[in-house]
């Protein structure tokens, strides 16, 4: 056992390592899948969800997490007052998005994301950014697409996404189906006049070809490896230390893409908790990637 792996051992003895005003890039705290066409107001009790999620964030508040970027677009399950709710409780901060979700082959997109223009749906996360989801200013733009070579809906929008972020400064955050789907939209954002920097390339560890999260890194793109967890850390670490050896850990994001209290399911199904990446996943990291990871880099994806 070398020195690293003796002091990860040590650390995760000890419960995890704290990382004083941390940020989680991508997690989730209420999820519906019942698909666009048939979400309505009133399918959960707030209150539950609030429940079931306090103690979670709570928990991950100890170990040093300052911040939380919900990703749940509109249409599967955005909750921006409730969100606002358990910020306020659990004295973790957590913003909420604008956009629309078109991965999953276009089943959470609404009627309108169909016949209107890239120019008229940023229009309308322009008009959210403006004035507030149910008074809560979004703070980043979500959007999602299938695999490459993408559809004309898909490239629309990516669009109105770029569209978005001229205008208004914010950061989009693409849940990405494969490294082709990523090099495109990276392209479309820049031809809108839009800095690569904004765009941020999500799930990129379902690629497995190392050469794809290069070329968008290269690009100046920020490539993301979520859902780390259990079962996935040994290929999460192999992705950052290939970052790391290619002198892009600058451009590289992690977070777990935990929560999902799932609307429908009892009690919102199995909740996963926030704090695996500190117990487990950080200890296995070069102490000087942790800051760079989880408190300079979301700051300059997304912004303070």
């Amino acid at each position: 056992m070398n020195r690293r792996e003796f002091l990860a051992a040590c650390w995760q003895a000890l419960g995890g390592r704290r990382v004083e005003g941390s940020i989680l890039v991508h997690e989730h705290v209420l999820v519906d899948f019942i698909g666009a066409d048939r979400i309505h107001p009133g399918r959960y009790d707030p209150d539950e969800v609030f429940r079931v999620a306090l103690p979670k964030l709570k928990e991950v508040r100890r170990y040093g997490c300052r911040r939380l970027l919900e990703c749940t677009p509109a249409f599967l399950g955005r909750d921006a007052r409730l969100m606002a709710r358990l910020a306020e409780a659990s004295g973790v901060e957590i913003w909420t998005n604008t956009g629309l979700y078109g991965a999953a082959s276009h089943k959470f997109l609404p009627a309108f994301a169909r016949q209107e223009s890239a120019e008229q749906l940023a229009r309308r996360w322009i008009a959210e950014w403006r004035d507030g989801v149910e008074g809560v200013r979004p703070r980043f733009i979500k959007t999602g697409v299938n695999k490459g070579p993408l559809v004309e809906l898909d490239r629309k929008l990516v669009r109105a996404a770029a569209i978005t972020s001229r205008e208004t400064g914010l950061t989009i955050a693409s849940h990405t189906g494969d490294g082709r789907a990523a090099l495109e939209q990276i392209e479309i954002v820049s031809r809108e006049g839009v800095a690569t920097s904004k765009f941020v390339w999500v799930h990129a560890q379902n690629e497995k070809d190392h050469s794809f999260h290069r070329k968008a890194a290269e690009a100046g793109a920020w490539v993301e490896f979520d859902g780390i967890g259990p079962r996935t850390a040994d290929w999460h670490l192999e992705c950052v230390r290939f970052m790391a050896a290619h002198k892009f850990l600058g451009r590289t994001l992690i977070s777990q893409d935990a929560g999902w209290y799932h609307v429908g399911e009892p009690g919102g199904g199995n909740y996963r908790g926030y704090t695996y990446i500190y117990t487990d996943f950080v200890p296995r990291l070069e102490a000087d990637w942790v800051d760079v990871l989880l408190r300079e880099n979301p700051v300059r994806a997304f912004g303070d």
